[in-house]
């Protein structure tokens, strides 16, 4: 049997609270170290490791499956209270991958309610356990899918019952299709064209499903370097000529007279990342929101850290207005396409759309 890792939609908070050496943490996970064969608490005071050498598990008993050892600095052996029964849940779901798991059968074997395992998901991996199945499967996929020249095969093994249930999920956790995943995006073609703007040179790059990336720069190599980062398997050609609509359209934010930017998106994202962009949409123009109220509008109160990641994670600037939040404090914090731009932006929301 595999390792349950904690789900890829909590990789990035995990991570973050690793990076901070977060006490409150040590309740929630561990980290492994594929390099050294250790794992430790999030508060470990050992050095930290680079983030492609870890893996998350959701409790000390699941690393140790995986081949792990204790770290002797943190001791993070002994489990959080509650720790047997996700580790029992998360066996039964890994064990049945394949089939529907209604809430209170899991309940039942873990000896608690529905609604209490359900809260059990959500306090300790953020996810229901419908959600922790789901990014299971597509774990499963993705392995599968590099070792099977055929993607129903990899499909059926990894216990998608229909090609439908499977292509619903698969551009929100692979950010292509599963064909086009096996390829490494080779087939992919990205139109971009890189124009002046109030806040520099700004790039737009869209794929025929929408629009991907809109980054703020001092250089045109700079944004080209931005791409090719993003996306090293893909096709990317300049095209000045069919984006040109698309760019007036963003471009109208920074002016008096903005139109509503209805654009589809072709995103990579988690489905936490989405809820905080979404929620980031309804910011009214000239209006502003801390990242405590975002977590708070998105029904996770203490996932202030969380939402900051996903506005710095965001791709697509001013489509989803990351700009709009600001520390508790009122303080402009951080912006991923520099602070002075940020302020600007601000600046120039505050003056009445016409």
């Amino acid at each position: 049997m595999s390792a349950v890792q904690v789900s890829h939609q909590v990789w990035d908070r995990a991570w973050q609270m690793v990076e901070t050496r977060k006490p409150a943490a040590d309740m929630l996970f561990v980290y492994a170290v594929r390099t050294t064969g250790i794992y430790c608490r999030p508060s470990c005071p050992s050095r930290r490791p680079l983030r492609t050498s870890v893996e998350f598990f959701a409790t000390s008993e699941l690393a140790e499956r995986a081949g792990y050892r204790a770290c002797k600095r943190c001791a993070p052996g002994e489990a959080h209270p509650q720790a047997h029964m996700l580790t029992q849940a998360c066996d039964y779901i890994e064990r049945n991958i394949d089939t529907t798991i209604k809430l209170d059968k899991l309940g039942k074997i873990v000896g608690l309610s529905a609604f209490h395992t359900q809260r059990l998901f959500r306090r300790y991996l953020g996810i229901s356990p419908r959600q922790y199945q789901q990014a299971r499967r597509m774990e499963h996929f993705r392995k599968n899918l590099l070792t099977n020249d055929n993607v129903t095969t990899a499909m059926y093994e990894s216990g998608f019952a229909s090609s439908s249930r499977l292509y619903e999920t698969a551009n929100e956790h692979l950010g292509m299709t599963p064909t086009e995943y096996r390829r490494g995006g080779k087939d992919v073609v990205i139109r971009y064209t890189i124009v002046d703007s109030p806040l520099g040179k700004m790039l737009v790059a869209a794929t025929d499903a929408g629009l991907c990336l809109v980054a703020f720069g001092s250089l045109e190599t700079e944004l080209e370097d931005e791409l090719a980062s993003r996306f090293p398997a893909s096709d990317s050609r300049r095209d000045e000529a069919n984006l040109g609509l698309m760019v007036k359209q963003i471009l109208t934010q920074m002016t008096e007279h903005p139109v509503a930017l209805e654009l589809p998106l072709d995103v990579r994202a988690t489905a936490f990342q989405r809820r905080v962009w979404k929620a980031l949409r309804r910011i009214p123009r000239g209006q502003t929101r801390t990242y405590s109220q975002i977590a708070q509008e998105i029904g996770q109160p203490t996932a202030v850290r969380a939402v900051a990641r996903a506005c710095a994670t965001n791709p697509v600037a001013l489509v989803v207005p990351c700009h709009r939040v600001i520390g508790s404090d009122g303080a402009l914090t951080g912006y991923r396409w520099g602070v002075e731009r940020k302020k600007k932006l601000l600046e120039l929301e505050s003056v009445p759309a016409k």
